[in-house]
């Protein structure tokens, strides 16, 4: 198991109902911030945090009621994770500022491609733009 998957695995353990109501009252603000990462190096980076915010948007809500817990609080982790200015990697180090952020979702969607894969298809939601293997 990666490095990666493994402190993604402790992140998401460590995500309470409390912690992801507190990144609901952030999300519409961490979501415009996503949009304007500008990444070249990762050029899915963003329409995987959109996807993320969605799901995590959509659960929180009792829109999408079939999501596992554990992938819901990986997401949630990896939105957190993408928001942090001071983590693994800088985000302002150029070129590969964005790499630890790309690595931490791109874990969470391998992790979880079958439940996205069927939140993507409820929603019409291409999950070619998003896949763990663009």
């Amino acid at each position: 198991m990666s490095e990666f998957v493994r402190f993604v695995n402790h992140g998401a353990s460590l995500i309470t109902s409390s912690i992801v109501q507190q990144v609901m009252r952030q999300l519409p603000v961490w979501k415009a911030e996503f949009a304007q990462i500008n990444a070249p190096s990762f050029p899915h980076l963003v329409d995987q945090l959109e996807f993320l915010a969605d799901v995590v948007e959509d659960c929180y809500e009792g829109v999408y009621k079939d999501m596992p817990y554990f992938a819901l609080a990986e997401s949630v982790f990896a939105l957190m994770y993408a928001h942090k200015k001071v983590d693994i990697i800088p985000d302002t180090i150029l070129q590969i500022g964005r790499a630890d952020d790309s690595s931490v979702v791109r874990a969470v969607l391998i992790q979880n491609e079958a439940a996205f894969q069927k939140y993507a298809k409820a929603n019409q939601f291409d999950w070619d733009k998003v896949t763990s293997n663009p």
